[in-house]
């Protein structure tokens, strides 16, 4: 295995956090200042627009495209470094126009979208003129397993028409969310990987709705997720991606980037996190001695660190797998970083709030958010418990013969 990174790469990759350092870090407190004085979560403010512009005149523009007609070109081994970086604040990824669900939707219309939907929905989407959601998650179904979708995309002449209902629905609230992908069932007789279909949805479609935002831990996480209502949509036949009858095999290939994405970018969460742990050991004093100095936190610091190591490397044999062997090739590493990863995070963040004390669940401090997000990546992409059910799958056919 080879994660050495390329002249170019390695060039991007200090770029981007010279990026973050003079402009993403002290940016952040007026961005949250400008959402807090609208008055209204779902406000999209202007320093934002500030950032994506620095960032395009920087050469940091949708670094996470493999196809080199959109995006750098950059193999998964290159990119995972860069996706930590932005993983360590939350703006990071809008600024340069690597956020989810925008990158999994591109990647799916650079992939399968017809030359009519690139030059709709992928040229303003590479452009950051505008956002995008992915609706296939629904709130009555265990969508952990994709073949239990109940959405349905019936053909009716030369049109579709729509009718699901969808919860988590990313990036929907956004003010400048203009289309979605959703996935439902086309042909319900099919085999049960051949029925469902992926197909765009302008959010100003009659019988598009939006219903209300969802809050993940009691908080309102602005335009980020939504439950969503298509109440016969109807569209163009033109509107479906790839082909009826391919939504399933659309989801898997948009699916295995995306995850990686998530993994990379909660090892950044967890360096940020053992960083203000390391910080606070060293400036607090308990019982007539820096924390630092307790041989109970020295010993969490050690376990993050190993733990965060550990996921690094095993994230980084998964992008050389994808880059050399394909995502088909990669899936059981990708399942196991999925889970691992999220693990992590979670493990290094709630450590961290534990060495904080009180300021540490806080707003005063990041790490409450921290590990709001860094517990959802145990669901995001596919439940912990589905994953796990994968490797194990593989692991326990090689003894197969021994079955009485």
């Amino acid at each position: 295995m080879d994660f050495s990174m390329s002249a170019r790469a390695q060039d991007l990759k200090e770029r981007l956090q010279a990026f973050v350092d003079e402009k993403v870090e002290p940016a952040t407190p007026i961005y949250f200042q400008q959402i807090e004085e609208s008055g209204d979560k779902r406000f999209h403010p202007p320093i934002m627009e500030e950032l994506k512009a620095e960032a395009r005149a920087r050469g940091l523009w949708n670094l996470f495209l493999p196809n080199d007609k959109w995006g750098p070109g950059l193999t998964n081994v290159e990119y995972a470094p860069l996706a930590e970086i932005m993983g360590r604040n939350y703006l990071s990824s809008e600024a340069t126009n690597c956020a989810a669900p925008d990158t999994g939707n591109m990647e799916v219309l650079a992939e399968f979208g017809t030359p009519e939907q690139q030059d709709q929905w992928l040229v303003p989407l590479l452009e950051g003129e505008i956002r995008s959601c992915f609706a296939m998650t629904e709130p009555w179904v265990a969508s952990s397993d994709a073949t239990n979708i109940t959405s349905r995309i019936e053909r009716d002449g030369d049109h579709y028409i729509v009718n699901a209902h969808k919860w988590w629905t990313s990036g929907a609230l956004s003010p400048r969310c203009r289309v979605a992908i959703l996935m439902g069932v086309s042909d319900p007789d099919a085999d049960p990987h051949r029925r469902h279909s992926q197909i765009l949805v302008p959010m100003d479609a009659p019988g598009v709705t939006v219903v209300r935002g969802l809050k993940v831990f009691g908080h309102d996480a602005g335009a980020g997720h939504a439950e969503t209502l298509f109440e016969n949509v109807r569209l163009p036949a033109s509107a479906i991606i790839g082909g009826e009858g391919n939504g399933f095999a659309i989801a898997q290939a948009r699916l295995g980037p995306g995850r990686i994405h998530h993994c990379m970018r909660a090892i950044g969460l967890a360096e940020k996190a053992l960083e203000l742990m390391c910080m606070r050991a060293q400036m607090r004093v308990a019982f007539g001695k820096p924390l630092a100095d307790q041989g109970v936190v020295r010993d969490r610091i050690a376990e993050s660190r190993m733990e965060i190591e550990q996921a690094r490397l095993l994230t980084l044999k998964a992008a050389w797998l994808m880059d050399t062997v394909g995502v088909k090739g990669a899936r059981i590493e990708i399942s196991a970083i999925k889970v691992l990863a999220a693990r992590t995070a979670t493990n290094v963040i709630d450590r961290a709030i534990q060495l904080f004390g009180g300021a540490g669940v806080s707003s005063d401090w990041p790490l409450a958010d921290m590990y709001a997000h860094a517990r959802t990546l145990h669901l995001v992409d596919g439940p912990d418990d589905v994953h796990k059910m994968q490797i194990a799958r593989r692991e326990i056919a090689r003894f197969e013969s021994l079955r009485p």
